[in-house]
């Protein structure tokens, strides 16, 4: 496995790479979650190219960047034993040189759900993707659909701006007892831990309702919104159940739907998500 810190190396590296390469973007303090979607990428590419920058941009002033783990050494220990081929490690002023005033946006989709709490996340995300994926030029690029929205919204900037790039978005791992993977679960204390399962508990109980006939969305928003409400430690910022595509709330599910949430646990913000389809 071999890592690339500057430009020039990146480049080089990849014009030596022959047949189809799969990218996936990261900010390191990588997890089973991250480590799935290599191996998406591996089963179907030629080559896997990962990246490890924790971008400050999509981190709002009252979000501590600072704290953000990391542990490059554990992420390259994993990533070579998942058979990564090169790691991209750019730093700040590589990825945002000075006097770099060049910004990329999707209009509405970031509008909705997180874009409401975090206005200039998604700024952040779309302007780092579409420079990692400039540098990167992969075939596919591989994400998670944990951060539902995030996926939607890049799928959407790279359908727009016409990359060449096949975008792949793999399911959500969770753990044994369905709390979704994420890097900020290690900001729970145990209590909070064990709270933090009512997220996953809630969307199954909204789904089991769905099979069953329900298609109004607020009845399975009330349903998620008194299992929540009942865990003490947890403090929700919002529900949804909104069209996949638009990411507009609906009043009555025809075809499918996703229900989403961010709800605090002391100080940690998780958010989970499950898409409703109908079967035919």
């Amino acid at each position: 496995m071999k890592t690339a810190k500057t430009i020039q190396e990146i480049r080089q590296l990849r014009t030596e790479m022959k047949g189809s390469v799969g990218f996936v973007p990261t900010m390191g303090f990588l997890h089973a979650g991250h480590i799935s979607l290599v191996q998406a990428a591996r089963s179907t590419c030629e080559h896997v190219i990962v990246s490890i920058f924790v971008n400050p941009t999509q981190f709002a002033p009252t979000e501590d960047l600072a704290a953000y783990p990391r542990d490059l050494e554990h992420d390259l220990a994993l990533l070579k034993n998942a058979g990564v081929d090169l790691v991209w490690l750019p730093d700040n002023e590589i990825m945002y040189p000075e006097g770099f005033q060049t910004w990329v946006s999707v209009e509405n989709l970031t509008k909705p759900l997180e874009g409401q709490y975090r206005p200039e996340h998604f700024r952040g995300v779309t302007t780092v993707v579409a420079k990692l994926f400039n540098m990167v030029q992969p075939q596919r690029a591989f994400f998670g659909q944990k951060d539902a929205q995030q996926a939607a919204v890049l799928q959407r900037m790279v359908l727009d701006l016409n990359f060449p790039i096949e975008m792949v978005i793999c399911p959500i791992v969770r753990e044994p007892d369905n709390l979704a993977l994420s890097s900020r679960n290690t900001y729970l204390t145990p209590a909070e831990r064990k709270a933090g399962t009512v997220l996953s508990r809630s969307l199954f109980a909204a789904r089991d309702l769905f099979l069953k006939g329900e298609r109004r969305s607020a009845a399975l928003i009330a349903c998620m919104r008194e299992m929540i409400q009942n865990e003490p430690l947890a403090k929700i910022q919002y529900i949804s159940c909104a069209d996949p595509l638009s990411l507009q709330e609906v009043d009555t599910i025809e075809k499918q739907a996703l229900l989403s949430m961010a709800v605090y646990f002391g100080k940690t913000r998780l958010i989970d998500n499950l898409l409703l389809k109908q079967v035919d």
